[in-house]
């Protein structure tokens, strides 16, 4: 379990009683970040895919509920891909009948090809682009109705500051698109629908995070074990989550620097392997 920001550092009281709609969520940082939101009683709904054990990757939408339920939430587990329009919509209407409404919508689902352009097969451009972007889209798309209707709406995206840094430009440029478009379709948002007083906002870590992602594609456990725990982005998003949605929007930050703001000095907690503090910076960032 993530170590819990004090109320004498967050800006607002708690989740409880808020509903929060997300893309993927079995595993990984999706999941961090519901479990985190569970301890105070809110409610979570999970689209995601993996509704049968993966030989690669731990947790299936019905595990990650479990778990959500044991840390003191309520979950709704809806079997569904973020890049079927009907799909969303289902997730959307199960979550408003079983819970009231919709507080927060997180864009979590990804996926990532880091192959050069020669290399990358179209049909993973087109998979990177329909799940980061237009899922993102798609999803939030499907929330606004119900996130007018709510008291401290928000919109979070999984996504970094557009680095527009010519080393970063020329580096996986099939994935850097995707992950761009959701950065921008976050900031987009958040100009759309201020007037709504709904905030829409992009989140990134500062560090590795350790994750399927990063054991499996982006360098194996050595890498993964000079990053941080997925509780420091769950952290990061708890804060950003309670900070009042008409003062609070049209940022894309770094998780660091959101838990520096609210008082947070120590993150030696957060690292994977304790004492370590040479650790990897992760992708994007200078």
């Amino acid at each position: 379990m993530g170590v819990p920001i004090s109320k004498e550092t967050s800006v607002s009281s708690n989740l409880s009683g808020k509903t929060l709609i997300m893309s993927g969520g079995s595993r990984g940082i999706g999941l961090g970040i519901a479990l985190r939101a569970a301890r105070d009683g809110a409610n979570v709904a999970l689209l995601a895919k993996t509704a049968e054990p993966h030989p690669k990757l731990e947790g299936t939408v019905f595990t990650a509920a479990r778990e959500i339920e044991a840390a003191g939430g309520q979950a709704l587990p809806v079997v569904g891909d973020v890049r079927n329009d009907e799909d969303v919509a289902v997730a959307v209407a199960k979550a408003v009948a079983e819970f009231g409404g919709i507080d927060v919508c997180v864009n979590n689902a990804s996926a990532i090809d880091i192959s050069r352009t020669e290399a990358l097969d179209m049909k993973r451009y087109d998979l990177m682009q329909d799940i980061n972007v237009r899922g993102t889209f798609s999803l939030s798309r499907a929330c606004i109705p119900h996130l007018r209707r709510a008291s401290n709406p928000h919109i979070l995206t999984l996504s970094p500051p557009v680095n527009l840094a010519p080393h970063w430009l020329g580096k996986h440029v099939g994935y850097m698109l995707s992950k761009y478009g959701m950065s921008l379709s976050a900031l987009g948002l958040a100009e759309e629908l201020r007037e709504d007083g709904i905030a829409s906002n992009a989140l990134w870590p500062r560090t590795l995070i350790a994750t399927a992602a990063v054991q499996n594609l982006l360098g194996g456990q050595n890498r993964a074990d000079r990053g941080r725990t997925v509780e420091i982005v769950a952290d990061a998003a708890y804060e950003i989550l309670n900070r009042p949605a008409r003062e609070y929007t049209g940022h894309a930050v770094i998780d660091e620097d959101v838990l520096r703001e609210a008082g947070v000095t120590d993150f030696g907690r957060y690292a994977v392997t304790p004492g370590l503090s040479d650790l990897e910076v992760d992708i994007f960032l200078d």
